[in-house]
Formats: structure tokens, sequence, C-alpha cells
């Protein structure tokens, strides 16, 4: 039998470039609608993200890619009519990245970390339209949710950079989110600073960049007059000291290189580390980016009408998905367990461990109680932006010791001048033996350990390549069956030669 005929390129083009909007809406309600319809698996209920209180939380991946467009000069002269670009449709101009071209189009991507399948795509020309296109992105993950009945408020959504706003984050408040901050005015507020002054939360080693960031972990931060509070983790490394052809990421001051992450996971299962780490490891993103454009190059321009293309990328997903669904049939794997973060040491642990470094962060600052009648006590002392406090009257006490106590919390040790404290009006309300006290003025602020819990932080997924690698196998298969007519015809093939080729 002959092979079914395929459509002309020429055919194809001219009904891409027909397509208006309401059937590439209905198109992409259809994609999302047939990825709900199945499960990919009967262990999909085991795939997701284990907290160190041992909740579960599914991971969603929102991200755009860009492709450029390289345009010809056009000669413009007063004979002839104005030119006519044929990817005007498509693309405007905006940020290019490393690609050489005029004009972009973006396409908004979202995807199931733990699946690996796509739930949705939606492009704009230029840089496109990011807010809504993640509100978009925002229906589509709470479908998504919805009908594999889990809890909405443990779905969390990474983002990259561009989303780090405080738009961005009002139309994400009633979801989990980490996203990178682009507002570093942030370091400028009094109580950030005041907490960058104070030891860091954790440390965090990339293996990858060899740097050591110190994390300092900030709640209930309100990015605007009404807005909703925000976790903000801030990490600093030095700056490197030759200056590298790439952009740094960040904001250098003084030689110091700071960061601002954006979250509103909770701090009792994720710590400041854990935070970093899941926003870092947005890395597996790209490689199913890669993948995508070696399997199927979704981003190259196959019609010059806006629709046509949005058509072209929805069907490129919902193959993409259909592979997936395929090579698990044909190869099934179980799902595969991933320690994300170690084990944190328990609240209860010996003096030893809990001095070598706290893993689980630590609270906000805290002073002593009134210790006499009358008497000043740490809290007439507040913490200033520049690492001192200030006394009532109006004298600075610098930190000179830290140690740590048997129950893990660390002790700053503040120490006013003596200079300072022999003439001051208000000795007798201040100090212990009042004039008579031969020591100036200290003040200890204490950093309790958080509340943490001790469980691993546990991912489990499955492998992203095999399963659709299967079905791409079956795909390059060749199989010959002669007809009937031809099979009762004398054949001088012996038989034990194979029919397939």
């Amino acid at each position: 039998m002959d092979a079914p005929a395929c459509l002309a390129a020429s055919t194809l083009s001219r009904f891409l470039a027909a397509l208006p909007a309401e059937p590439v809406e209905a198109l992409r309600t259809l994609f999302l609608e047939d990825l709900l319809a199945r499960c990919l698996s009967t262990e999909e209920q085991d795939v997701g993200l284990w907290d160190r209180q041992g909740n579960r939380w599914l991971v969603f991946d929102v991200d755009g890619t860009r492709e450029a467009a390289r345009q010809r000069a056009l000669p413009q002269t007063p004979d002839r009519p104005a030119p006519q670009r044929r990817l005007r449709p498509l693309c405007a101009p905006g940020y290019t990245g490393r690609k050489r071209g005029e004009a972009v189009r973006t396409r908004t991507t979202v995807l199931q970390m733990h699946t690996h399948q796509w739930v949705a795509s939606f492009g704009n020309p230029g840089n496109g339209q990011y807010r809504e296109e993640l509100r978009r992105a925002k229906t589509a993950v709470q479908m998504y949710v919805k009908a594999h009945n889990f809890p909405s408020e443990r779905t969390l959504v990474r983002l990259d950079g561009q989303y780090g706003t405080r738009a961005v984050v009002a139309d994400l408040a009633d979801c989990s989110y980490v996203t990178r901050g682009k507002d570093y005015s942030l370091l400028d507020r009094a109580d950030v600073q005041a907490r960058l002054h104070l030891p860091a939360d954790q440390h965090l080693n990339s293996a990858e960049s060899g740097v050591c960031r110190a994390l300092y972990d900030c709640p209930d931060q309100c990015l605007g007059e009404d807005g909703p509070l925000v976790r903000v983790i801030v990490a600093t490394h030095p700056a490197p000291t030759r200056a590298k052809k790439k952009r740094q990421v960040g904001l250098i001051r003084n030689g110091v290189v700071y960061e601002l992450f954006l979250t509103n996971l909770p701090q009792s299962g994720f710590t400041a580390s854990d935070v970093v780490s899941l926003y870092l490891h947005r890395g597996a993103f790209e490689t199913a980016l890669e993948d995508e454009d070696i399997e199927q190059d979704p981003d190259r321009w196959c019609s010059h009408s806006a629709w046509g293309q949005e058509a072209w990328q929805v069907i490129s997903q919902w193959t993409w998905n259909l592979r997936l669904e395929l090579g698990h049939k044909l190869h099934p794997e179980s799902v595969r367990t991933t320690e994300f973060a170690p084990a944190l040491p328990e609240q209860n642990a010996p003096a030893s461990l809990a001095a070598s470094t706290l893993a689980s962060g630590y609270a906000p600052p805290a002073t002593a109680t009134s210790w006499k009648a009358g008497r000043f006590t740490g809290a007439d002392f507040p913490l200033q932006p520049d690492g001192t406090l200030h006394c009532p009257a109006g004298s600075a006490l610098v930190p000179h010791e830290q140690r740590r106590e048997r129950d893990g919390s660390l002790r700053v040790v503040y120490s006013a001048s003596i200079r300072d404290c022999r003439p001051c009006s208000l000795r007798e309300q201040c100090q212990w033996s009042g004039c008579a006290t031969a020591k100036p003025r200290q003040v200890s602020i204490l950093l309790h350990p958080l509340s943490v819990g001790s469980a691993p932080l546990l991912w489990r997924d499955w492998p992203r390549r095999h399963q659709r690698r299967a079905c791409l196998r079956l795909h390059r298969q060749r199989l010959d069956i002669p007809d009937r007519a031809s099979s009762s015809a004398p054949s001088d093939r012996s038989p034990s030669d194979p029919l397939s080729g």
C-alpha cells in the first residue's frame, strides 16, 4: 500500500496563515483537557517534592524562550513603495540576549517538573506580555492540580528574574512561588541592613561555580503599602577580582555581590538554603527546553501569522506529551527518589554538634528582659542599620564577642565605650551599681535557632529522556509485510532471512 500523502509545505503555510484566534484557543483548551484526561502512570501520586515536615509539593516551572529574527536590509527610495516585513505580525523589538537579530518573539512555557509534561504555551511579539501570560499560566496550573485532587496551597511555581517585581508577587499571592528579586532598593531598608550586620543564617556552596553564598533570611517583608508579606533572602559573596564578559547577576556594593530571592514558602518547611537551592535547580528546566529544541524545534518560524505560529507550538507540546505517555507504556520505570537536601540535626542535638554550624537558620533577634526594676533593658537599645546598638543617651554600642550557648543559640555581645558611660546622666538607670560601676554597659542579642522540621528534602520524579527515546526508537523501526499476491509467488529468499530491514 502506498503511504498517505502529506500536505505540501505551501498548503500547510496557507492553512496556518488563515487561522484566527478562536480555533487556536480552542486547540489550546483541547490540549490541556487531553493532558488532564489520563494519568501518566499509576505511580503519579508518588512524585513531588517533600519538605522538611513531610508535606508533598508539586513544582511547576514558568519561563519564556525567545527566538530572534534576522532580517535583511530593505531598500527605501522614493520610487519604491514602503517595505513590508513578513514577520511584523509575529515579532517586535525586544531583548535578544546572546541571539543576533533585530526583532524577537517570546514564548512562555509551563512545565510540570516531576512528570516533565508541558502544561501550557503562550506566545507574543517582542518581550511578550509577561504578567498576562503569567496569569494564564497560573490558571492552567490550578486546573492541573484540581484535576489531580491536589491542594492548591502546596503548589510551587518557580519563576526567573524577570518576574521578581512587586506587581508580579501581588499576582501570585494565592499560591507559593520562588523567584529572583529585581528591586534592590530592599537592601536599603533599615531592618534588612540591620540583619545583614548580624551573623548569616547559613552558607551555601555551589558545586558548579565554586561560589560560597552567605544567606540572610528576612521574613515578613512588605513590598508595598498594601502588598502581601514576602520572605526575602539576601545572598552575598565577594565580587570577582577580574571582570568577566558575562554580566554578573546581582548588585555589587563595596566589593560584595548582593542577590535577592523572594518566596512565601514557610520557614518551618524550607530553610534559606533550601529556597535558594530550589531556585538554582531551575537549571533542570533549561535542559528540558534544550531537548525540546533538538527533537521538535518549536520556536522555528513555521508561519508568518501569529496564530499559525501559536498553533504550531501547541501541537509541538502536544506531541511531546504523547511521546512521553507512549514511552511510559513501552518502557515503564519506577519513580526515582533524590535527596535534594540532607536531614537536619535534631533540636536537642549535643552542644558540640550545634556549635559547629547551624543548619536551620535563626529566628528574629531577641534581647534580654528586665533584670532589675527601674533599669534599662535590652529592648531600650535598638539595633541600627550600621550594625550597632543605640543607647537611650544617644551613644553607640559595637559588637565585640560572639559565643554559642548550650541550646544552640548564638549570643552577640555589644559593648559601649567607658568614655561615654562615665559622664552619662542616665548611668544610675542604666548600670547595675550606678556610678560605682567601673565597666561600660554591655547588651546581648540572642539569635535562637528556627523551629524547622528535621526530615530531608526529597525530590521524586521520572527520568526525563528514557521514555521519550523509547517512543522515538519505535518510530524509526521498519517492518515490511508482503501482500497475499506476492506471498503466493515463489521466492528466492531463504526462510531464515528477516522480514525487516
